[in-house]
């Protein structure tokens, strides 16, 4: 995980994001990372159909859990895009509970995105200008 991270934002949790358990399940967890990821790219001006022209595709993600997320808490999610290569780059995520004061993590997480032409139905090249704006953010 990077050491400083320039973007973030701040989730609330609520009831809906409950699983059967009374707390955040594995797949609410994706979502609350993927608003995350919504919010980061639009910071840049782009969404995931609107990437200078092509379009982004989760291939992978990982998850570490380290704390419970319940009802009402406050979360900051940190984002990061790292490790370009031709097609893709990866996106890291730091989940902290913000609680009067006190962080505590609560998890990490980390999305493959690769570059997709949506119209063709191919993987493609992710666009130079892309990659310089999301660097420049480091």
């Amino acid at each position: 995980m990077p050491k400083s991270y320039t973007f973030f934002t701040e989730l609330t949790i609520r009831f809906t994001d409950l699983n059967y358990a009374g707390h955040v399940g594995n797949d609410h967890f994706l979502t609350l990372i993927q608003e995350a990821r919504q919010q980061y790219l639009k910071h840049f001006d782009y969404e995931e159909l609107n990437f200078e022209g092509y379009g982004l595709i989760m291939a992978d993600s990982a998850i570490e859990y380290k704390h419970e997320l319940n009802y009402g808490d406050v979360l900051r999610i940190s984002v990061k895009a790292v490790d370009f290569d031709k097609l893709g780059f990866d996106i890291l995520y730091l989940l902290e509970i913000i609680n009067h004061g006190d962080i505590i993590t609560a998890g990490k997480a980390k999305t493959g995105m690769i570059c997709y032409d949506y119209s063709a139905k191919k993987k493609m090249s992710i666009p130079e200008i892309a990659i310089k704006k999301l660097m420049a953010d480091q």
